[in-house]
């Protein structure tokens, strides 16, 4: 198992896409499983993925919790079953199509060439962004320098959810220690990775606005991140 891929998902109300979703995984060339984390979806997202591990089984897979426990504690969750069952490489993906999956591959390569956690980003060189409005591409650029002015990291996308670990990066963060839920998770996971000594390198993907359900995006979690960067700097990562 040590060489095989693993792709985390985490679901709430994801009902229109998922089926498409895991289709298009398994129509690209890389290797894999899925694991789907499900946080008690009302539309019946876990019922479409259940009904899906019929015919792709022993590949697909779903943890189910019991509601709306955010985005980094199903990380963390995922995190937990794919090092407990041994995957070389873990990867984090959005089922909104934000992300697209022929960039899978490219992001294994990364690490395969030399990378711990190779991220898919936006606002490196090469990368772009498709149906945002200016003001959220603002808030989510600028967001990125001032993590990048607080923490003192050199990575362009900081607040990216696109990404592949290799399994020493995520044996060696204290996830334990991590109680962030939304944008703050992802800037913290990169953070933990950079103070463990690992490489980080950045990969260009056309990140594209979702076209089925709902953002989950909040003042709340906008907060969190804001915030949350200073304490980060006196957390054991």
């Amino acid at each position: 198992m040590r060489d095989l891929s693993i792709i985390i998902i985490p679901t709430f109300n994801e009902i229109d896409n998922v089926e498409n979703m895991v289709r298009a995984i398994f129509n690209e060339s890389l290797d894999c499983h899925i694991l789907f984390i499900d946080d008690n979806s009302p539309d019946g997202t876990a019922s479409k993925i259940i009904s899906l591990q019929q015919e792709f089984n022993g590949k697909l897979f779903l943890e189910q919790r019991s509601g709306k426990l955010g985005l980094g504690t199903a990380y963390i969750h995922g995190f937990k079953y794919c090092l407990e069952r041994g995957y070389g490489y873990i990867f984090e993906m959005d089922c909104d199509f934000s992300h697209n999956p022929s960039d899978l591959i490219r992001l294994k390569n990364a690490c395969e060439k030399g990378a711990d956690v190779a991220i898919g980003s936006r606002y490196c060189k090469g990368g772009k962004i498709v149906n945002w409005p200016v003001s959220r591409w603002m808030m989510s650029y600028f967001a990125s320098v001032y993590v990048r002015l607080i923490l003192w990291i050199n990575i362009k996308d900081t607040t990216a959810g696109f990404k592949c670990y290799k399994r020493s990066v995520l044996e060696s963060i204290k996830l334990d220690n991590i109680p962030f839920k939304g944008y703050a998770f992802q800037v913290c996971m990169k953070y933990a990775a950079k103070k463990n000594g690992f490489r980080l390198t950045e990969v260009p993907i056309t990140f594209v606005d979702r076209e089925f359900g709902e953002s989950k995006m909040s003042t709340k979690i906008f907060k969190e991140a804001f915030f949350g960067v200073w304490k980060m700097k006196t957390m054991r990562l």
